[in-house]
């Protein structure tokens, strides 16, 4: 794959755990959310591993499916708590301002697909002064149907202007991984959030990074 990888003219990067470490606020608004509804507390390791998933799947993993009649209550609370601490408990990893900076600076088009809502990511990115690099940001409520289905990616491509074998996926989870394999897109997985190397290995083309800060070695560009 290096020649592709060499050839590349866009990246569409995962947010949490991939850009950015939302995990404090996002434990917060899970145990708001399950105490809401009368449920005891969950450690914080257990939800940091669902943080990626939907939030349907985040309850179902945690509550178990037999409390499935409750997934919109929970949706709802936990929204409401993230309306109101979310972005101030959402730190962007040290290295992706400079990382982003220079690959825009070098001419590759940038682009977002998460699960987290699109409005949460732009108020995020704007603080930080980095939201005009991206060309397109697709979040939760702009797709029918949420990754690992392609829609949301394969909509940003289209948008970057882009074909599938000019631009590569960049996550940090298997749903990521399995998003870009239905896509058809090379995926590139960061070991940035709480899946494993190991995870991934029904995944053989996947390359692996420490961080972002190593895809401009990737790509040659300094």
């Amino acid at each position: 794959m290096k020649n592709a990888i060499n050839d590349i003219k866009g990246i569409i990067f995962d947010f949490d755990y991939t850009l950015a470490d939302s995990s404090k606020g996002v434990v917060e608004c899970v145990n708001y959310a399950l105490k809401k509804l009368k449920f005891s507390e969950i450690p914080d390791e257990e939800i940091k591993r669902t943080i990626g998933l939907t939030l349907d799947q985040t309850f179902i993993t945690l509550a178990g499916r037999q409390q499935l009649d409750k997934t919109d209550q929970f949706k709802c609370f936990f929204v409401e708590k993230a309306d109101e601490i979310m972005t101030d408990n959402t730190k962007l990893f040290t290295e992706t301002p400079r990382v982003i900076r220079l690959l825009h600076n070098n001419g590759i088009k940038l682009g977002i697909v998460s699960t987290k809502f699109r409005y949460r990511i732009t108020k995020i990115l704007e603080r930080e002064a980095l939201l005009d690099y991206f060309e397109v940001v697709i979040g939760g409520e702009d797709v029918l149907i949420l990754k690992p289905d392609p829609i949301g990616l394969l909509e940003v491509i289209k948008k970057l202007n882009l074909s599938v074998s000019q631009t590569i996926y960049i996550g940090d989870s298997i749903t990521d991984a399995e998003t870009a394999r239905r896509a058809g897109i090379y995926f590139i997985a960061v070991l940035t959030g709480v899946t494993l190397r190991d995870d991934f290995k029904n995944y053989p083309a996947t390359q692996f990074l420490k961080d972002i800060s190593e895809i401009p070695r990737l790509l040659n560009i300094v």
